[in-house]
This record gives C-alpha cells, structure tokens and sequence, in this order.
C-alpha cells in the first residue's frame, strides 16, 4: 500500500488576537509585529514617532493590515495607562503584551553618575512595569500572556553599560516573578534572550567604529552556530510561537535564548 503523509502544518491560534509590541516600528520590535500580522493578529504598536514609526504605519495603512500605531511617551507611567485604556476601549481587549522597548545608552559605572542611571532605568524598564499593570485586567480576561525581549548584556555582561545591563537584567527577574504571581490568573510569563543581532541601534554603533565591518566580522567569528548574527526574524518567530497558548500553552517562567549559542556554548566551539 502507498505511504500516506499528512501535510504537517502549525496553527498558533494568534488569528484577530490584540498584540501590543512596544518598540514594535523598528529592529526586533518591527520584526515582531511583522511575523505576529503573519500570523492574523491585530498588532498595536506603541512607540515614539519617528521617520521609521511613520513608514511603517504608512505602509500597514496602505496594505490594509490589522495594525494600529499609538504614540507613548513610554517613561511616562500615565501615558501607558492610557494607552492600555485606550486599546481595551477601541480594541476590546488585550491577549498578550510584548515589552521589546529599550536602548543600550552606555550609561556605565565609571562614566555615569546616579542620576543618569535612574533616567535611564526610567526609560528602560518603568513602562515594562507600568504597561503589565494597566493591562493585567484585560489580560485576566483573555488568559493571555506577557513576553520581555532581554539581553544577553544581562548575563554575561559587557562594559560601560550599568543602567541597560540592570534594565534588562531586571526583565529576566520580573519574568520569573510575574510568571509566579500570575499562575492562578491562567497568565504566562516569558522572555526572549537575544544576543548579536543586526538592527537599526547596532548599525548606528557599528557607525562609529573606525573598522566597523572588521569589528562584525571579529564578532561574527565568535558566535558559534554559523558565525553569524541571528537575525530579528528569527527572534520574531520564537516570539510569536511562546505567545501562543495553543502551541506554547505550558510554557511559563521561562528565558529562552536565541543567540546561535553565544552565551552558553564554549568559545572553544566557535
């Protein structure tokens, strides 16, 4: 008899689901909210606006996507409230947030001042926080699930970095913590580790190098899968996959890097 073989195919169930991406305009953010429109999701962006912000919207205007850009002043706690009641009231609802917003300033330890570090910490991480908070009614409601896009910084360190390095270690901690409080709520609790990934923020650094094609090659070497950079959809696409409760529905508390083995392979390996 002939072999019969069932096309296999993965359904995540993201269909018409509200997803709220901060940051979602460019970098890792864009790539979220372009793999989660993939996906059928409606996807509401939360960002400053920028020429970046401003094609993108433009261009999911013009191909008639489910998408919405909101302009937040995300250090602001009040302008999260809003924009979470403002969603809840036009979008009916909230079915997972993703906190991707954040900026590697190079506030350092021997170049910095306290100051400096809590304005950083501010921009970095409050509205991760604030933006939970607002939406944890909504997100009671739909058993939905919240995801922090981390930084390899906040495991092996880098340098001249405190207030990015506390900002997205923090993110690591408050994913265990939210995952803990929010079980009887039905709510998951994940993130996404990245490490080397060419965005937007990592060209402009790689800008200011004299060598700066020297300088991704040497990092490029050291990364043992490929000697190469992950990309922002391969990001993406672990992104949407632990939003899924059909397909990642047990899945909670949990860092999962997606880094080509950066961090935890040997660098023998690479």
């Amino acid at each position: 008899m002939p072999i019969v073989i069932e096309r296999f195919t993965v359904d995540l169930g993201l269909k018409d689901k509200v997803i709220v991406v901060t940051g979602g305009a460019s970098g890792i953010g864009e790539a979220i909210t372009r793999a989660s429109l993939a996906e059928g999701a409606f996807v509401v962006v939360l960002t400053r606006m920028t020429p970046r912000a401003e094609a993108v919207a433009t261009e999911m205007k013009s191909s008639g996507a489910k998408f919405r850009l909101i302009e937040v002043e995300l250090a602001d706690p009040a302008h999260c409230r809003a924009a979470v009641e403002s969603i809840v009231s036009v979008e009916g609802g909230i079915y997972a947030l993703v906190n991707n917003a954040g900026t590697n300033d190079g506030i350092g330890l021997a170049n910095g001042d306290p100051e400096k570090f809590m304005e950083s910490l501010r921009y970095n991480l409050l509205h991760s926080y604030a933006l939970a908070q607002a939406a944890l009614p909504a997100l009671r409601i739909s058993k939905g699930n919240i995801l922090n896009i981390a930084s390899k910084v906040a495991m092996t360190g880098q340098g001249g970095t405190s207030a990015y390095a506390a900002a997205k270690g923090a993110l690591l901690a408050l994913t265990r913590e939210w995952a803990a409080e929010l079980l009887s709520d039905g709510i998951r609790v994940n993130s996404v580790v990245p490490a080397e990934v060419m965005t937007p923020q990592y060209e402009n650094w790689v800008k200011t190098l004299g060598d700066g094609q020297a300088k991704v090659r040497e990092i490029e070497s050291r990364i043992p899968l490929g000697h190469r950079m992950t990309t922002p959809a391969e990001i993406a696409a672990m992104a949407v996959f632990l939003m899924s409760n059909k397909q990642s529905g047990h899945t909670t508390g949990q860092n999962i890097l997606v880094d080509g083995g950066y961090v935890h392979l040997d660098r023998a390996l690479a």
